[in-house]
């Protein structure tokens, strides 16, 4: 827009002769930044899916006119592949380098490698030509800190030194992460989802997916995770992968002038968007291979090899840690969120610096006597799910063999447990209380924080204990009739590990309310395929479980405590309640603040600018009729006057504002030039009648995604519900707060 005058409009003499045309034609063009919308504000989700319309109409006519602009429009037509490409290579890249750099600071706790230091200590070993098979975890390059010191590597001095070390390497690690967060990017903090849940639904959040948030949350996870803290890295990984996308999507007029065409994953999800997220996916895919962060040339995380099948009668203890699952997860969320309540609203959310320090130092005092929490939580799950073979040196795998025995490796019989894995258990026991307790307090401080990880640690260390008893009750008891008809002497019957994954996937479950998703999850992580029945029963059950106790997930639960604007698809709304009853103004509240089409002044509409803070206004032919003509949006109001004053003549605190179609003509020539901002006028908004059933309120607010609609009667404007107006309504009919609900 350039307003250069009346030889760039096309504007006639006699236009130019009474002051209307130029000003006229000039206003008639799209403002600058007017789809523009506040911070903490709610898109509208059909105004961007018109103005997206309008510009691809255009850019379609305007290719039939020269091959350049035909070049254009193929260029925007392939813009969402290109970023698509790079969002995959970025994000990609990003977690297979989150991945090594967790690794190598996690072993920097113990020890360091003397011929890399930028090795892992598997990476270390690794490399060493005298390690032995029987001890590939020990190798002359690799020291702890206690023998690189003092040159003594057992004793109590040794491990008072390493102990007093893990827990300094932890309190700097933490100490960093949180700082960092808390100086340049206070968004990077927490899991992101349910922020990223709420800004897909159409909320705004300046900085939330910024350059900033991106970088200094993928610095701050390493050193998070990497503290021991019991937290994971997958659910950050969402919050990261997010701000690639919002990263590429600034590059390209298509998308960052349109909040919501960026958001095409939400309320509604085109085929088109469906193909692009496989296309990003398998970029991603390509990439992570090309790093290889496992070590295995495999893409899952926790790859396992089952060589038994499971039996019908197993489905018993499945489902038995199906309800473990359930209850963990209503423990975990009401614990989570009374705590994170207790921080909002008392001095503690006033030093979370501190509160990160104590955390940690709380974590690694009670961690490092444990061989099972003191590993990363990676480890111990991958432990945990592995199945034992003949070559396996763990304690789980302690069992007393038969020296008669000669089947090959994989196919070892249900043997009795040996000292070590009564050793193991009880430590796995501690541990699993260890985690329940301490995943409570961690989740929500102010560094980022994953919880896909510590539920799956909780699940698979309950599934791990669970699946050895099964397995000692099949041995010492294969005459019993539950195990009589599967389980012969000498067979392979039970696989502890297969209950591991179970239990993983149940805690997992019961956290998240996932069921469908969860177990696709569990077959990425694993490339468990074969075990979809146990996996699908012990996730139904926990959400069966969990839902008796309450229908929100841990991310729908911070959700409302924060108060975000958020409309579940899964909320079922089923009172009788009318639009009359939620719309406002209410009986006790001032009249709607409206304009009308030709007898506002430009006066009248700042000052209505300035006195209130409503998002936008309905307009109407006169205050009298209340005849509804549309709406008109605050911000592009305040835009379009503001351009106005500054680059047409004549336009006054006196000029009339015309939202009318023919063109107000100036009565006499001392007169203020009138200012026709039809232009900006939404000419069908949305509308229900005030006897339009809330629940079918609620269903167009949840399916279109509405920022407000109006409330009529035959034509007359009546009043207004906004997305929050629905939202107070829905807790108020829950007996819940409606002022939980902050924002708009």
């Amino acid at each position: 827009m350039d307003g250069d005058g009346a030889s760039s409009t096309g504007a006639t003499p006699s236009e130019e002769m009474n002051g209307t045309g130029n000003l006229m034609d000039f206003l008639d063009e799209p403002f600058p930044d007017v789809s523009t919308y506040e911070d903490f504000h709610t898109i509208d989700w059909l105004r961007e899916k018109s103005r997206d319309t309008d510009r691809h109409r255009k850019i379609t006519t305007k290719s039939k006119e020269s091959y350049w602009e035909l070049i254009k429009s193929l260029l925007d037509a392939w813009s969402g592949w290109v970023v698509m490409l790079l969002i995959g290579m970025l994000t990609g890249t990003l977690a297979g380098v989150i991945d090594l750099a967790v690794d190598w600071m996690t072993d920097l706790k113990e020890g360091v490698c003397l011929s890399a230091f930028y090795y892992s200590h598997e990476q270390c070993c690794w490399t060493s030509n005298e390690t032995t098979f029987d001890d590939r975890d020990k190798c002359p390059q690799w020291q702890k800190w206690a023998e690189l010191m003092t040159g003594h590597s057992e004793g109590a001095g040794a491990y008072v030194l390493n102990y007093f070390l893990y827990v300094l390497w932890a309190l700097l690690f933490s100490f960093l992460a949180v700082s960092l967060v808390r100086v340049f990017a206070p968004y990077a903090c927490g899991s992101g989802i349910p922020e990223i849940k709420t800004i897909l639904s159409g909320f705004i959040i300046r900085g939330y997916l910024g350059k900033w948030t991106l970088l200094i949350k993928t610095v701050t996870l390493v050193l998070a995770v990497s503290s021991g803290l019991s937290l994971g890295k997958e659910g950050p990984l969402v919050h990261v992968a997010c701000c690639c996308g919002n990263l590429f999507c600034s590059l390209f007029s298509k998308y960052s002038k349109n909040e919501g065409k960026r958001r095409e994953v939400s309320y509604y999800f085109p085929l088109k968007t469906l193909w692009r997220s496989f296309f990003a996916a398998l970029v991603a895919a390509f990439t992570l291979r090309a790093i290889n962060p496992f070590g295995n040339s495999r893409l899952v995380l926790f790859y396992v090899e089952y060589h038994t099948p499971w039996y019908m009668a197993e489905l018993v203890p499945f489902i038995l840690l199906g309800v473990f699952g359930g209850l963990w997860g209503t423990l975990f969320i009401r614990g989570n969120i009374a705590w994170c309540r207790r921080r909002k609203t008392t001095l503690l959310g006033k030093y979370p610096v501190l509160e990160v320090i104590v955390i940690t130092g709380i974590t690694a005092v009670l961690a490092f006597p444990n061989p099972y929490t003191r590993r990363s939580t990676s480890e111990l799950i991958s432990e945990l799910f592995n199945d034992c073979g003949a070559l396996e040196s763990s304690q789980l795998c302690d069992y007393v063999n038969n020296p008669n025995m000669s089947r090959p490796v994989d196919d070892i019989p249900d043997r009795p447990a040996g000292p070590g894995v009564y050793s193991a258990l009880w430590q796995l026991a501690l541990a699993l209380i260890f985690k329940i307790v301490i995943t409570i307090f961690t989740f929500g401080m102010k560094i980022p924080s994953g919880l896909f990880i510590p539920s799956m640690a909780v699940g698979a260390i309950a599934g791990r204990i669970v699946g050895i008893a099964v397995e000692q009750m099949a041995y010492h008891h294969h005459d019993w009739i539950i195990f009589k008809n599967w389980c012969r002497p000498g067979a392979d019957c039970v696989t502890p590990g297969l209950y591991a994954m179970v239990g993983a996937a149940a805690c997992l479950g019961g956290v998240t309310r996932m069921t469908v998703s969860l177990v696709v999850i569990m077959f990425e992580l694993t490339g468990g395929l074969e075990y979809i029945v146990p996996l699908m029963a012990a996730a139904v059950t926990s959400k069966w479980v969990a839902d008796a106790f309450g229908k929100e997930g841990i991310y729908e639960s911070h959700i409302q405590l924060n108060g975000y604007p958020y409309l579940d698809v899964r909320d079922e709304f089923t009172h009788r309640t009318l639009a009359t009853d939620v719309m406002r103004p209410r009986r006790s509240e001032p009249p709607l603040a409206v304009l009308t089409q030709d007898s506002t002044t430009v006066e009248d509409v700042e000052t209505l600018i300035k006195d209130t803070d409503y998002n936008g206004f309905p307009v109407v032919v006169s205050r009298e009729s209340e005849r509804l003509i549309g709406f008109v949006q605050r911000r592009e109001l305040t835009v379009a006057i503001k351009t106005a004053r500054q680059k047409q003549d004549g336009v006054v605190s006196s000029s009339v504002v015309y939202f009318t179609e023919d063109n107000p003509q100036v009565a006499e020539a001392c007169d203020p030039q009138p200012l026709k901002l039809r232009r900006i006028l939404n000419l069908s908004p949305f509308t229900v009648t005030d006897h339009t059933p809330m629940e079918t309120v609620v269903d167009i607010f949840r399916k279109l995604g509405l920022r407000q609609c109006l409330v009529t009667r035959s034509g007359r404007l009546l009043g207004i519900i906004t997305k929050k107006d629905v939202l107070r309504h829905m807790a108020q009919m829950m007996n819940q707060d409606p002022e939980s609900i902050m924002f708009n």
